[in-house]
């Protein structure tokens, strides 16, 4: 009989066969990844140490490339009227198939992205199946539990916006009828999704001692759930969650350019970053591709410079607004750090919000490897407290958390970013539309935004975008294949 497995079934098996999670110190950071070793897991999971390295090599699987680069960036980003390909003409031609909707089922991309988030949710299932059987210190084995919970759902929630029905796996096969799952209907997925959010939610702390900052947090397991309850119009349940964030004490960050920066990492604003550094003598633990792939592009910078702004996104804001120059570096420009950018080469902008200062690049180690990637933070959590209440026809109450974003904006110049004041639902819709956009920019969030808001064809049609297909990407083809077509292609692929 021919042997069928998927991606998502060799995820699960290497998670069975060797559990690869060795770190240097458990009373060290989450970061310090020491060179892989692999474990048979029957040998693991037996002290709350095993526990430990095994949530850290959940967290740290979070930063490979499938998950922070080219991958994301085709599925997430390229594909909105923000963002295009960059880099030479001739390299990496597959990005333009994403920028233009003529992607296939064949290219790699799709592959990568897809297995990323399955060996996301395979260390989750790891976790939630093994660690209860430890004997260990009962509220940090609840806390883990609950880590793991809301790392399955953000995968889950990649997964589903991308892809709509997939295959939905929340415990760890046993036997080999398991392994090869059909697609699951997107409402079971997001059902799933909300409910591991749920949990997770009422067990995860506020906030962390040091050496556990960029776990997740109370406040990232509701961000999520307001964002998944946005996607799913569930508007009370996004005015809800959002309402209990903004009670918890996250702030703006004053200055939104250096927020950016390596030195503000997990700051007043942040609710999770994707944590990433350079480990002194240790490159093959300081893994991060996130900033070198979008880097400024040549020996200036060493960067790949994928992933680069559009002429329409610089053209986009208000005359003033210093998110402009914030969000996009500019050929011929000097950084606010002292960089200078040469006034030639393959491309007039790069993304500034993956720039790492170029005296922080080490020899020997990926340019821009100490950025960490920012997927929650609370200038979102008020521009989704300001859309539910637009849309549960309360545009008044949308003034507010939509003024505290535009004011950190304009710093106290008050000749610009004027307060929006109407009151009138369509203006006010319109208004937080715009702000999600340039706010928001370069962050892998407006492609999903526009399709969710029912716009694709206004705003994507001109580039290709076909309602009826492009709402999803094709699945990988070769899933359908080693699933012996048990996986169905989306319509239209």
């Amino acid at each position: 009989m021919k042997s069928i497995k998927t991606n998502t079934l060799r995820a699960a098996v290497l998670g069975l066969v060797a559990l690869t999670i060795s770190i240097q110190s458990c009373k060290k950071s989450f970061l310090d990844i020491a060179p892989a070793q692999n474990t048979a897991a029957d040998l693991f999971f037996k002290t709350p140490e095993d526990a430990t390295k095994a949530v850290s090599a959940m967290y740290a699987n979070l930063r490979s490339f499938n998950n922070i680069a080219f991958g994301a960036i085709a599925i997430e980003s390229v594909g909105a009227d923000e963002a295009e390909k960059g880099s030479s003409a001739s390299d990496a031609t597959f990005f333009n198939d994403y920028d233009n909707f003529t992607v296939t089922p064949t290219d790699g991309q799709l592959g990568g992205f897809w297995l990323g988030q399955y060996q996301n949710i395979n260390y989750a299932n790891q976790i939630l199946t093994n660690v209860p059987n430890i004997t260990m210190d009962e509220s940090l084995k609840a806390r883990y539990l609950a880590e793991a919970k809301f790392i399955r759902a953000y995968s889950y929630f990649r997964l589903v916006r991308a892809f709509g029905d997939v295959p939905l796996r929340l415990t760890l096969p046993t036997d080999k009828s398991e392994y090869n799952l059909p697609r699951t209907p997107k409402d079971q997925v997001y059902a799933a999704i909300e409910k591991d959010l749920t949990e997770a939610a009422t067990v995860l702390p506020q906030t962390y001692s040091s050496v556990d900052v960029g776990h997740a947090t109370k406040g990232a397991a509701l961000t999520l759930h307001a964002k998944v309850a946005m996607y799913l119009k569930k508007w009370n349940d996004v005015l809800t969650y959002t309402n209990q964030v903004m009670g918890m004490g996250y702030s703006l960050f004053p200055n939104y350019e250096q927020l950016f920066r390596t030195n503000n990492k997990n700051n007043q604003e942040s609710i999770f970053e994707i944590q990433s550094d350079l480990i002194p003598n240790n490159p093959d633990a300081s893994t991060s591709q996130y900033s070198q792939v979008q880097g400024v592009r040549g020996s200036t910078g060493g960067g790949w410079g994928f992933n680069v702004p559009t002429a329409s996104l610089a053209a986009s804001y208000e005359t003033g607004d210093p998110r402009r120059d914030a969000t996009i570096i500019f050929r011929g420009e000097t950084t606010p750090e002292g960089d200078k950018i040469p006034a030639t080469g393959d491309n007039p902008m790069y993304n500034q919000k993956s720039y790492v200062p170029f005296s922080m690049f080490v020899s020997g180690f990926n340019e821009g490897v100490q950025q960490n990637k920012i997927v929650f933070r609370y200038a979102d959590v008020l521009l989704m407290n300001a859309e539910a209440n637009v849309e549960l026809g309360n545009p008044a109450a949308a003034l507010a958390p939509l003024e505290l974003v535009r004011a950190r904006a304009r710093g106290g110049n008050n000749a610009i970013l004027p307060a929006i004041t109407s009151t009138d639902q369509a203006t006010v819709r319109a208004a937080v539309y715009q702000e999600r956009k340039v706010e928001l920019a370069m962050e892998f969030d407006r492609y999903f935004d526009v399709i969710r808001q029912g716009r694709g064809t206004e705003v994507f049609g001109p580039k290709g975008w076909k309602a009826g297909k492009n709402e999803v990407w094709p699945i990988p083809q070769t899933e359908i294949d080693l699933s012996g077509n048990i996986l169905t292609q989306n319509p239209g692929y």
